[in-house]
């Protein structure tokens, strides 16, 4: 368990209370909080319950074994022996299957061994972003449980009053803005890798 997964559990309640008071009355016109909602499309408990859903070290573990598997292939392209004793039409044909494998395992621009060193890249930073966004989410939330409209929605129950309602979009603006700006970083990560396609 990190920051995230307990400030997570301590935040609950808020989170619960911001959803439902965002549910019940929505929040006023023209505050920031619509945009994020948009860009978003998730209730700020529901996005923040997304980043803790993230699981980092699963993904950083595959790493290692992705850049074993194209070593290998490079060091089979590697060890694919000539036909350097013996000539004729069987060892022309041979040699051109030899260059086409090694070609295929390593040294082409789409080799087995250059798209698994990609795939190895993409998961090493798929892990770093994951692990910044929970951190960058856990800062967040603990700032906002520390707010005074956390202590206006938490008092509150029932029907939301109108200053619970702009603090419920106050706390929801800030959390999806982090959110938000820790997919938009994601999707710069996989526009990148559009080569694994």
């Amino acid at each position: 368990m990190d920051r995230l997964d307990h400030l997570l559990t301590t935040a609950e309640p808020l989170l619960t209370r911001v959803d439902q008071v965002l549910s019940a009355t929505g929040a006023p016109a023209g505050h920031d909080v619509w945009p994020q909602l948009r860009r978003v499309r998730l209730l700020p408990g529901d996005a923040a319950r997304a980043v803790a859903a993230l699981h980092p070290a699963a993904v950083a573990e595959t790493v290692p074994e992705l850049r074993v598997q194209a070593q290998a292939c490079a060091d089979t392209a590697d060890a694919l022996p000539l036909a350097a004793t013996w000539t004729g039409d069987a060892a022309e044909a041979y040699e051109s299957a030899r260059r086409r494998t090694a070609e295929q395992l390593n040294l082409g621009p789409e080799s087995l061994s250059r798209r698994m060193t990609a795939t190895a890249d993409l998961a090493d930073a798929l892990s770093g972003w994951m692990t910044r966004t929970r951190a960058g989410l856990a800062g967040t939330l603990a700032g906002v449980l520390t707010s005074a409209e956390a202590l206006t929605l938490v008092a509150g129950a029932g029907f939301p009053r109108p200053e619970e309602t702009r603090a419920a979009a106050d706390v929801a603006a800030v959390l999806l803005r982090s959110v938000g700006d820790s997919y938009d970083q994601a999707e710069e990560l996989l526009d990148d890798a559009q080569a694994l396609n």
